[in-house]
């Protein structure tokens, strides 16, 4: 394995271990030896740990220095926390309107049209891409809701078709639902704007806040008694918390959002960085607990799903 595949490897483990609540990481002397080697002369030195245990690092401050840009000048990927302090000037206030009035269908309808219109949306895409609404049954109980579209869902225009995508139909399909029967959308209705096509970033607070009142108007509609929260930058688009939750603390615990109950669980994109079993079973526990709110039936095969032998 190349050696830039090795550091990215840790680098998506450290990732992981910060989602769970973790905050500092036990390294061998000579691990850190190696890393500060390979670490570029304007990254941030790795720090030891508040209690200055031997070999303790902050998480932040490692994954700060491994992902840090080398002399070739790969961008580093902003952090979620320090993405959502960043002011855009192009964005402008969240909009006011009101639905009309009408059925579901209309109302959705109508909804849609102004979305896909709509000239921020449209300012902020890509050349060539979409601008992306939610899909799904408007009687859905259940509402999943991630943070952005990725580059997928801004070339076909529709939420979560890429790979987090399709492992996200799998679990449906394995709740005994289909994509048709819920409703699937996200926060923001395009894809977080960068200098290069490759990769994501988190989207800025005041992306999302710019458009969450549409996705308050698609729950208007649609009705659900249950909302799921796909992530931790999800969640804290929806919940604004005085300071983010970590993922790790607030998974699989219940929150009311305009009234309705909403569980935060990891986003698909987790398990496909993170294919431990231990970490399939606590999303699937999120699910069994959404399908339980709705009153869905749940099988002892079901109840039995990613459990050890």
């Amino acid at each position: 394995m190349a050696l830039r595949e090795q550091i990215e490897g840790v680098i998506a483990q450290v990732k992981t271990l910060r989602e769970q609540g973790e905050t500092h990481l036990y390294l061998e002397d000579a691990t850190l030896a190696e890393l500060r080697k390979l670490a570029p002369k304007n990254a941030k030195p790795i720090a030891p740990a508040p209690s200055h245990t031997t070999g303790a690092v902050s998480l932040g401050d490692f994954a700060h220095a491994a992902s840090a840009p080398a002399s070739r000048g790969i961008p580093a990927k902003p952090s979620v926390r320090a993405a959502s302090v960043a002011h855009d000037d192009t964005i402008p206030e969240p909009p006011v309107f009101e639905l009309p009035a009408g059925d579901k269908q209309a109302q959705w309808n109508w909804l849609r049209e102004k979305v896909l219109g709509c000239p921020v949306c449209n300012g902020h895409l890509h050349p060539n891409r979409k601008v992306v609404f939610g899909v799904g049954s408007l009687d859905a109980d259940i509402f999943f809701c991630g943070e952005a579209p990725g580059m997928d869902e801004s070339v076909q225009g529709e939420p979560f078709v890429g790979p987090a995508g399709q492992l996200l139909t799998k679990m449906i399909v394995a709740m005994g639902l289909s994509r048709e029967s819920v409703y699937i959308g996200n926060i923001m209705n395009w894809r977080p704007k960068q200098a290069t096509e490759v990769g994501n970033r988190p989207p800025k607070q005041q992306e999302m806040d710019f458009c969450l009142p549409y996705i308050k108007a698609q729950l208007a509609i649609v009705k659900p008694k249950v909302i799921v929260a796909l992530g931790g930058t999800a969640a804290n688009g929806l919940l604004a918390p005085a300071e983010p939750y970590r993922m790790g603390a607030i998974r699989g615990k219940w929150f009311q959002f305009e009234g309705i109950d909403l569980i935060p669980t990891y986003h698909p994109s987790y398990l496909l960085r993170n294919q431990l079993m231990s970490e399939r079973r606590k999303v699937w526990e999120d699910l069994l607990a959404a399908m339980e709110r709705v009153g869905l039936p749940v099988s002892e095969k079901q109840r039995g799903f990613f459990l050890k032998k």
